[in-house]
């Protein structure tokens, strides 16, 4: 069979299940659409957890940052999975007590305010919104090479996909699919990643082949991270497993990242659905186990991905290059421009450089090559790609079968689609339960309440979409990154502050919030559309910026609180009861 029919198989198949999941688990009732019922058990909201965590970020663009950035990249692992150690802990046990579907709710009801309520409405909105974009591009990239469609129109099927199933099932729907969803991206993840550790390090197990030997074709064996630390300097480039960020940025992006992932509303809510405070220690412990998976191969699998493309494509001509190398270039997502004229795909800098650039319009080059845009004509390379293609790509530079081809592909989108659908939850439930029900309409009806839900999934769909096709970022996981720093700059300080700070009150909350906002969407929106320069505060990347925002929330809410009243004895009250210790009493309860 050929690669098409393979796609579609799978992909059918997969599409098959999760419809039939959202027409089986249909939300009949605010609790199902909000928190599927409260009834789910730890096992199954461990893997739906994982599923809702394990991102387009994560499965698509992670192992391509790996790849291209080495040990740069380490800031996603570190941070993304330290970050999840702190919402176990310090997060979702205490909401989870405190018994509200939404962040907003526990803002709401914690500092007394409907304005508090309104605010972390619009915090939950800024955040889910940015995050979606991110899912959108990811689903948009998978369909634009499984159909051979240009990605804008990728994101629309994606889109329309999510709608179905998460505007019908709410919470109850997402649940279930993402379970379904988490056991394909496993399999889609992992397997490829052993078949291309046996050919090139002769180890099943990618995590040792990634500290073992090179020997593929017979060739002599030498530490594979060594070859590549040789392959990087040779072509003029740092070390793979040395690092070019400063350490500033760096330490403030893996922060940001893991503070960020404390805050996130998508995750946050997914405890919600359990049945007890127990149960969400043991789905946290499940959720941890299931992400280690995936979090401990991406590695492996960035490192692999790297050795297959230059060895497929450096050196060669255009008419030698790999049918995936034309078939990624039709997508718009890889290309060559023969810069020194020699017919020669190269890697390397230097020399190779010295021919004239490209100018406008032209789009064929002298040897064969298509061109995207001008822009890659002023890339430091001769061979561009776009680094959320590594995964993709990666079992066709390997050579894999085409079933396992198939199954990545289908992975990716299980893994775009499974986040997506918990944002929009998110996005749907902070309009029509914090917004109308608890601010503008409080009589409304629960059939009214759910509708004004899947009214504003719709409404935020095609918001995400014109991002995803316009996003501001050509990398999902930088996308993303924008995401958890107005988490860190927001939610992280104001829960933390709510569990922990009996006397914190809603003046100080709400200023706090607002400050972190401002700060962090203003410094992302200044340095990504606004300033031709790079003069970052402190060298500060708007990726790590979170981190300082969330300094400035802290810092604003506790002078504020210091100056207004404080709160009535009956939250301080609550404060203390929410915080009794695992086991004590009502925590167990």
């Amino acid at each position: 069979m050929s690669q098409d029919v393979w796609n579609f198989i799978f992909i059918g198949i997969t599409f098959g299940i999760y419809i039939g999941i959202a027409l089986w688990a249909k939300a009949g009732s605010t609790k199902d659409y909000y928190t599927a019922g409260g009834g789910v058990s730890a096992l199954a909201n461990g893997m739906a957890t994982a599923a809702d965590w394990m991102s387009a970020a994560t499965f698509i663009s992670m192992a391509g940052l790996v790849a291209a950035n080495g040990y740069d990249a380490s800031r996603f692992l570190m941070g993304w999975t330290g970050g999840f150690v702190l919402l176990t802990t310090l997060m979702v046990p205490y909401l989870r007590k405190f018994g509200k579907a939404t962040v907003p709710d526990f803002v709401g009801d914690r500092f007394y305010s409907k304005s508090a309520r309104l605010v972390a409405v619009v915090c939950a909105i800024f955040i889910c919104m940015i995050y979606i974009m991110g899912q959108m591009r990811g689903v948009g990239i998978v369909f634009s090479r499984l159909f051979s469609i240009e990605i804008s129109t990728g994101v629309l099927i994606g889109s329309s996909i999510v709608f179905f199933y998460a505007g019908l099932g709410g919470m109850k729907g997402i649940t279930y699919t993402q379970v379904a969803q988490y056991c394909v991206m496993v399999f889609a993840y992992t397997i490829p990643v052993i078949f291309i550790s046996m050919a090139l390090t002769g180890n099943i197990v990618p995590q040792l082949g990634f500290i073992g030997d090179f020997t593929k074709g017979g060739a002599d064996a030498v530490p594979l991270l060594e070859k590549m630390n040789t392959i990087s300097t040779d072509l003029g480039l740092d070390k793979y497993t040395d690092g070019s960020l400063g350490k500033v940025d760096m330490f403030c992006i893996t922060a940001a990242l893991m503070i960020g992932t404390a805050g996130l509303p998508h995750v946050i809510v997914r405890f919600f659905t359990v049945k007890s405070v127990k149960a969400v220690r043991k789905s946290a412990c499940w959720t941890l186990s299931f992400i280690a998976i995936i979090y401990l191969t991406a590695p492996a699998l960035g490192l692999f991905a790297k050795t297959n493309l230059v060895d497929e494509v450096n050196g060669k001509t255009y008419k030698e290059a790999p049918s995936w190398f034309k078939n990624w270039e039709s997508q718009g997502m890889i290309a060559w421009v023969d810069k020194n004229n020699d017919g020669i795909m190269q890697f390397d800098k230097g020399s190779v450089f010295a021919g004239k650039p490209l100018m406008d319009g032209e789009k064929k080059g002298d040897h064969g090559q298509r061109l995207v845009t001008n822009e890659i004509s002023k890339d430091p390379n001769e061979v561009f790609y776009e680094k959320d293609i590594i995964v993709l790509a990666n079992p066709e530079m390997a050579s894999l079968p085409k079933w396992l081809i198939a199954l990545v592909m289908a992975g990716c989108v299980a893994a775009a689609l499974s986040t997506a659908a918990g944002l929009l939850l998110v996005l749907s439930t902070s309009i029509s339960h914090d917004l109308m029900k608890k601010l503008i309409k409080p009589d409304c009806t629960d059939k009214q309440e759910m509708k004004y839900a899947r009214i504003a999934s719709f409404g935020s769909l095609v918001v995400a979409a014109y991002f995803g096709i316009n996003p501001p970022s050509s990398v999902v996981a930088k996308t993303v990154a924008f995401a958890f720093g107005l988490a860190s700059s927001t939610f992280f300080p104001t829960l933390l502050m709510g569990i922990f700070a009996k006397k914190m009150n809603r003046e100080g909350a709400i200023a706090g919030m607002v400050s972190g906002l401002l700060f962090t969407f203003g410094y992302i929106f200044y340095f990504q559309f606004i300033a031709e320069h790079k003069n970052y505060l402190f060298g500060i990347s708007p990726e790590g910026i979170g981190f300082i925002g969330m300094f400035v929330n802290f810092i604003v809410a506790f002078i504020v609180s210091a100056f207004t009243p404080p709160p009535p004895q009956e939250v301080q009250d609550m404060v203390e009861e929410i915080r009794i210790p695992s086991g004590a009493g009502e925590a167990s309860h």
